[in-house]
């Protein structure tokens, strides 16, 4: 007898079984330790030996395989929903269309209506990118070769306080957390600048940062002024031109997945931190800050892990490399005729220089630092140094250009409230 039989497709699982049955009945297994092989009981095996003899190879195949579900929709059903996703419900997705039928008194599946679809050649209405392919980057060798910064907005303090947010940078090669962590109102170019000063202060300069492609690290507007065309680029933003100064290589990730190594860290953060403030009982955001460094220092030794090479690459801070105005916020201005510069409603007045000179319509560079206090710079000279006014700042300045204005003298360092008469002093 030709136990072969037909040739027909049958599945690994299936020519495992026939293999074995074939070993049975060429006497090289017993039944018992067939029944063992397949995990069948051995009176199975006998049955399917008996069935094998006599049809041969088919028998160990399904007998529904080609045979219609007795499930399946009937014929008219699916010609109706096709009729109607073809017609009436033309362009609708798979999900919407399945209530519309629904509603319709066609009560079938998602997948159902899926399967039916895909089967009669109705497109997608929008087509679905393939998922990307992502691999795992492998960290760095050295601490300070790449550090990971971002700022995470959460209910830090739950119910007890203001909802805040976290600025930290986590260092690639080591998952530190590094100093400089800090939790402020909102995530804006100052918080940034104060983590940048407070990083370099403590550790040094890094060789790159990497952040996502927010406004606050680069221009997405699209707005050109005359001396950025006349040059050919744009002009940064105010972390950017601190990046820049530092030396510092900016790296901008392209998605959030990208990011994993500190958005990881987000959600340990917004477990176990959360957790002690509670149990801290802690409600402001002066005492979280006060609060995160020895906490830093106690998750630095839980979950830091050593570098693959001991010798870091933290660049020195250069010796009399003017730190605090690196990290502050900058702007250009045009002196006016009375010697002050008018800048975020306020009007500053530069004194004298040497031999009594003036500085009117000299183009200066006014820096307000992160304390509040403003300076004013002319060719890398400092003019002027004025006190703060309504204390730290809390906007990025932007870059305006500034044409000369008639004077009014005010105060220094006085809001601006309208002009007064020429050559007349306001009063204090």
């Amino acid at each position: 007898m030709n136990i072969d039989g037909e040739r027909i497709p049958m599945s690994q699982r299936g020519l495992h079984r026939y293999h074995i049955l074939r070993l049975v009945l060429e006497g090289r297994l017993t039944g018992a330790q067939a029944a063992v092989s397949l995990g069948l009981s051995e009176r199975h095996v006998w049955w399917l030996l008996a069935r094998l003899r006599t049809e041969g190879r088919p028998a160990l195949v399904h007998g529904n395989r080609g045979r219609p579900s007795g499930r399946r929709l009937p014929a008219a059903t699916r010609q109706q929903i096709l009729t109607l996703a073809r017609g009436k419900y033309a362009g609708l997705n798979t999900t919407h269309l399945t209530e519309k039928l629904r509603a319709e008194g066609l009560g079938v599946s998602r997948s159902s209506v899926h399967r039916l679809l895909r089967a009669a050649g109705v497109a997608r209405p929008r087509q679905r990118r393939p998922p990307r392919h992502r691999a795992r980057r492998p960290r760095q060798a050295q601490a300070g070769l790449l550090v990971l910064w971002d700022g995470s907005p959460h209910a830090w303090l739950e119910a007890r306080g203001p909802h805040c947010c976290l600025v930290a940078a986590l260092d690639d090669a080591t998952t530190q957390l590094l100093p400089g962590a800090a939790f402020v109102p909102a995530e804006d170019t100052v918080s940034y600048l104060g983590l940048l000063k407070a990083l370099v202060q403590s550790c040094g300069i890094p060789v790159a940062l990497y952040m996502d492609r927010h406004s606050i690290f680069r221009r997405t507007d699209t707005a050109w002024t005359v001396e950025e065309e006349l040059r050919g680029r744009r002009d940064p933003t105010q972390v950017g031109r601190a990046l820049a100064a530092l030396g510092i290589e900016a790296i901008y990730a392209l998605s959030p997945q990208a990011k994993g190594r500190i958005e990881r860290l987000w959600g340990t953060l917004q477990d176990r931190l959360v957790a002690e403030l509670r149990l801290a009982g802690i409600t402001s955001l002066a005492a979280a800050n006060a609060f995160l460094r020895p906490f830093t220092a106690q998750f630095n030794a839980r979950f830091a892990r050593p570098p693959a090479e001991a010798v870091p690459a933290w660049r020195p801070l250069p010796r009399g490399l003017d730190l605090a105005r690196i990290c502050s916020l900058y702007t250009e201005a045009i002196v006016l005729n009375d010697n002050t510069v008018r800048t975020q409603g306020l009007i500053l007045q530069i004194p004298p220089g040497p031999g009594g000179r003036g500085y009117a319509k000299a183009r200066v560079e006014v820096r307000q630092l992160l304390d509040g206090s403003w300076r004013i710079y002319h060719h890398e000279r400092l003019l002027a140094t004025l006190a703060a006014v309504a204390g730290p700042p809390q906007q990025s300045l932007r870059r305006r250009r500034y044409s000369p204005r008639p004077a009014h003298p005010a105060a220094q360092g006085h809001p601006a409230d309208g002009p007064s008469e020429p050559g007349v002093p306001r009063a204090p």
